[in-house]
């Protein structure tokens, strides 16, 4: 799948977030990388930053706040491209609920493994 097919299926994925959760976020961008860092695990998405529940009277100053989806990973584990787009759908709402400030064991117990 082109990079250009996958940034447009991460697009879609954010349309279908709820627009009073879209504007509560605040300083962060999302962004397409072809691979996840190198001597990590193998992940689809990455939250880097400061999540919303967790700033501040200091917060101010700071870069953009990152959510990572990860390309080549995801489609390495995608049969087809209903898989890929399940798969982003799920990971762009996992990484946008770190930045809610929901932790990987909450996000499973909702059923967003």
């Amino acid at each position: 799948m082109s990079r250009e097919r996958f940034e447009e299926l991460v697009a879609e994925a954010l349309d279908e977030v709820p627009e009073e959760l879209l504007r509560l976020m605040n300083n962060v961008v999302i962004l397409v990388e072809d691979e996840s860092p190198e001597g990590e695990p193998e992940l689809l998405g990455l939250y880097e930053g400061h999540a919303l529940t967790t700033r501040g009277w200091d917060y101010a100053g700071v870069l953009p706040d990152r959510i990572l989806i990860f390309r080549n990973p995801i489609l390495r584990i995608c049969d087809t491209e209903d898989d890929v787009v399940d798969e982003v759908a799920i990971t762009v709402v996992h990484e946008i609920a770190h930045h809610f400030g929901i932790d990987d064991d909450r996000l499973h117990e909702l059923g967003w493994a």
